[in-house]
């Protein structure tokens, strides 16, 4: 293998190394956000279910206001049965008596329900409360071990860094550029090996897609020194010095 496939699978290793280091970094960081998140759906929940207690207390005081005039209908009711002259007079009167207390009977009976409701809305909103009491308690410390390893983390990400930087300096532009394009594309493996098919003489595949590759394409590995791609993933192929 010549220095830049050399170089090449140098780099990928490097290369995993460094992709696995900023993960970790990645993976505590997305920790906080996830816990920044769930703070956030509480206090969106507890918003939510005080607008439902607010909405649940205007009803409440529009039917009490209601009830208060229709208290005041019963008692000038009253007032005119004492004076009723007749009995079809007093009749009427008794008649619209009863209905209205009927209906402010079932108006007292919304207002019970809703104040029941209400009740147990503001204890929902206490719970939710503590929850996130809880919750931010829980970001607070996952922050702090989260910052805590983020140090060491981009302390090896530099460290690893400056490697790929020397490893690449030795690999020309072009090719670094095909190999920084299929890194992206599958996620830093852009060097496999060429894998030769078991009990078949001159079969070989791709050790990323497992697709065949050509003996042609084999042997301008084995005698130059530049990239060959796999034509179905578009990654890099070597050969191992095992398989020369």
């Amino acid at each position: 293998m010549g220095p830049v496939l050399d170089g090449l699978v140098k780099l990928q290793s490097v290369e995993n190394r460094l992709r696995a280091a900023k993960a970790k970094l990645a993976r505590g960081r997305r920790s906080v956000i996830i816990q920044e998140n769930q703070v956030r759906s509480l206090q969106s929940a507890l918003e939510a279910k005080k607008e439902e207690t607010q909405l649940t207390k205007v009803q409440c005081d529009r039917l009490e206001l209601e009830l208060k005039t229709r208290d005041a209908e019963v008692a000038k009711l009253r007032g005119s049965l004492n004076n009723a002259k007749t009995n079809k007079e007093y009749a009427a009167v008794l008649t619209m008596l009863n209905t209205t207390k009927a209906d402010n009977s079932k108006i007292e009976t919304q207002i019970l329900e809703l104040m029941k409701a209400i009740e147990t809305d503001e204890e929902e909103c206490e719970a939710i409360r503590g929850q996130i009491e809880e919750q931010k308690q829980l970001l607070e410390e996952t922050r702090k071990k989260a910052d805590a390893s983020s140090a060491g983390f981009e302390e090896e990400i530099a460290k690893v860094q400056a490697e790929w930087d020397a490893v690449a300096e030795s690999i020309p532009a072009p090719s670094l550029e095909v190999f920084k394009r299929v890194a992206e594309t599958y996620d830093g493996e852009a060097v496999v090996k060429v894998d030769q098919q078991e009990g078949k003489s001159g079969a070989y595949s791709c050790g990323g897609c497992f697709m065949g590759i050509t003996a042609e394409s084999v042997n301008l590995l084995l005698t130059r020194d530049e990239i060959i791609r796999c034509p179905n993933c578009t990654r890099i192929l070597i050969i191992s010095d095992s398989q020369d």
